[in-house]
Formats: C-alpha cells, structure tokens, sequence
C-alpha cells in the first residue's frame, strides 16, 4: 500500500507528502495526483483520455482516498484518518443547499469520483460504484471499527477518535449474536464475556444459537 511500507518512518514521510499534495480540504476531495496529465509529452495511458480534473487524471478516484485514509489509520494516525473519512464521505456532501448544488449526485451512495478543476470543482461523478462502496465498507468495518475476522474468532484493534469514550455493535456469527461493547481508555485492557474474564486478546466465536455480551476494553492511547 505504502511506499516504504516496511519503514514506518519513511511511511509517514509519504503519508506527510500526500496529505500536504494531495488533500483538499477546501473543497472537501482527496486528488489522485497533481499536476493532471493535460499540457507535455508524457503519457501515462488511458487515464489522459479523461479531462484534467476527471476520474484518474487529477481528480479523486475514490478507491485510492480510501485507500489513503486506510493507510493513515494503519499508521495510527487517526485524526488525519478520521478527517479523510469525513471528506470523502458522501453524506457530508449534502450538508447544506449550496454543497449539494455543487456536488449534484446522489449523497447517499459513494462516487467512483469527484472533479477536481474548475468550473466542476467537488461535482461527483459516476454513482453506485460498487467497488469504491465495498472499500468503503472495509475501512469503516476494518481500518477504522477495526474488525478483523480470524477463522473462528473475532479481533478488535480499531483506529477511533479521541472524543470516543465507547462504541457497541452486534455482530453476528452464523446462527449466534454477540453485543459488544468497545470502551476506549480503559486503566487496563482486556476482555469480558458474559461477565466472566478471558485470557486472550481475541474475542471466540461459537455458533450455539445463543446471544452474548461482550467489553472489549482498550488501554489509553
């Protein structure tokens, strides 16, 4: 995902680098690259075909600013991780009459894209794109909740933001229900079901039919 991936010093670098470049958070879009490619000799393929601003040549491709905000979460950097969350999701673009007229497509599913020059600057573009709206699923669930199923057990490791005291969900295994609660900030970490502690850092699935309860508690950050 990262360049210098393995070196979380050079990670950061990037990470630095492309929020400096490629975040506008002025007009709420995360670009895929700038310059576009318009003007020169240099021709990188098919994404020159799209006006500059469009789709990949320039504007927000959605897959890589969620892959962006994953990446910053992955570095636990969950202010600037929760802040692309908010810029690149689709509901905060219709929070008042003026933002909806400028981004002109449904608010309620994610965009392949957003334009990125003017005169179309924060204008979606191709809607119900479901391999954008998956890999937002994922970062929310995963990168962000911090779900990560293991076979037969379900571990918590979530990115949340500080103002967070606690979350719930219900999260169901087969034929089984487990109510969780994640409480951030806790003295001590550890685990408890159904009143009793376990050991492990992992939460075990078990398909006996029945509901169970579930804190997850986080040391402070």
């Amino acid at each position: 995902m990262l360049s210098g991936a393995g070196d979380p010093e050079r990670a950061r670098t990037a990470m630095n680098a492309l929020d400096q470049r490629l975040v506008r958070r002025d007009r709420q879009l995360v670009q895929l690259l700038d310059p576009a490619f318009d003007k020169g000799d240099l021709n990188p393929g098919y994404i020159k075909g799209y006006l500059p601003g469009v789709r990949e040549n320039g504007g927000q491709y959605t897959h890589s600013a969620i892959w962006a905000t994953m990446a910053f979460a992955h570095l636990g950097d969950r202010q600037r991780a929760w802040e692309l969350f908010d810029i690149i999701n689709p509901v905060n673009h219709a929070k008042s009459a003026t933002a909806m007229a400028t981004y002109k497509v449904e608010p309620y599913v994610v965009a392949a894209d957003v334009y990125a020059l003017s005169p179309h600057i924060g204008r979606g573009g191709w809607t119900w794109y479901t391999g954008s709206a998956g890999w937002m699923y994922r970062l929310i669930a995963e990168s962000l909740l911090g779900l990560r199923l293991e076979v037969n057990q379900l571990r918590i490791e979530p990115c949340l933001p500080a103002a967070w005291d606690s979350f719930k969900m219900h999260y169901r295994y087969r034929e089984t229900v487990y109510h969780i609660e994640i409480v951030q900030g806790a003295d001590q970490a550890g685990i408890t079901i159904d009143g009793e502690a376990h050991p492990g850092d992992a939460i075990p699935l078990v398909d006996d039919h029945r509901e169970h309860s579930v804190e997850v508690r986080l040391k402070k950050a």
